[in-house]
């Protein structure tokens, strides 16, 4: 679908996406919109929230609702939200998670547990809230994990967290392929977003756009009905891990 088409406005998809201010999110909303798509972000910066949604032009189509991705009340009540407004949710996009950077053995432990309930349990919040209304739609989830998440990183408490949601979207993908509800795991290698100022700097070597990324997210959401596309890695070319 490349526009609102001969749809009518309540058959119009919904897709809620966390982490929606910035970076893969924000990405990811703006190329939904074009494809017709009510689209519901969340964030904790309001500020991010209005920034895009003014960038956008202030679309009806876009809904913004600051809120912590782990924390339950936050999620519970986008996803009320969103279903509330248009009727629906189609398609649950678990986007949300950054890097404190360091190791195991220099990193920062104050800011750990901010990192490992934003990474983890925010998605396993949203699932948990967003699971009726996509059982009824017969929708999709899309968990954004990351290449450290299939490949060890020598002693990244961050990579942990992304093997966690690798496993978190299989273990869903067996619990709801029966009821016709299809996940899938994104997982990026090296991204340019702003997702590199808590991370220590962004790397050297080739990064892959934002929008690629969300592109990605767009044509696992897109798949046929019946069909489930399960992991789908993207790094850019010239990166060897």
């Amino acid at each position: 679908m490349t526009g609102n088409g001969a749809r009518s406005a309540a058959e119009r998809p919904v897709t809620l996406i966390t982490g929606g201010g910035s970076g893969i999110g924000a990405a990811a909303a703006r190329l939904l919109l074009e494809r017709g798509h009510r689209v519901a972000v969340t964030g904790r910066r309001e500020e991010r929230l209005r920034r895009l949604a003014g960038e956008l032009g202030d679309p009806q189509d876009l809904l913004t609702i600051a809120g912590d991705a782990a924390d339950h009340e936050s999620v519970r009540a986008a996803v009320e939200t969103a279903v509330e407004k248009w009727g629906r949710l189609d398609n649950a996009v678990a986007n949300a998670g950054f890097s404190t950077g360091g190791t195991v053995a220099d990193g920062d432990p104050v800011r750990w547990r901010e990192m490992v309930l934003t990474n983890v349990l925010g998605p396993a919040l949203l699932i948990r809230e967003a699971l009726p209304a996509l059982r009824e739609s017969r929708g999709r989830l899309v968990l954004v994990g990351s290449v450290a998440g299939l490949v060890g990183v020598p002693g990244q408490l961050y990579g942990a967290t992304k093997w966690a949601v690798t496993g978190l979207a299989e273990n869903t993908r067996r619990m709801v392929t029966g009821d016709g509800v299809g996940v899938t795991l994104i997982a990026p290698g090296r991204v340019e977003t702003p997702f590199w100022e808590d991370a220590g700097g962004t790397p050297e070597g080739p990064l892959l756009t934002a929008e690629q990324i969300a592109a990605s997210v767009v044509w696992a959401i897109g798949q046929p009905p019946g069909v489930d596309v399960s992991t789908v890695t993207v790094r850019p070319l010239g990166q060897t891990v």
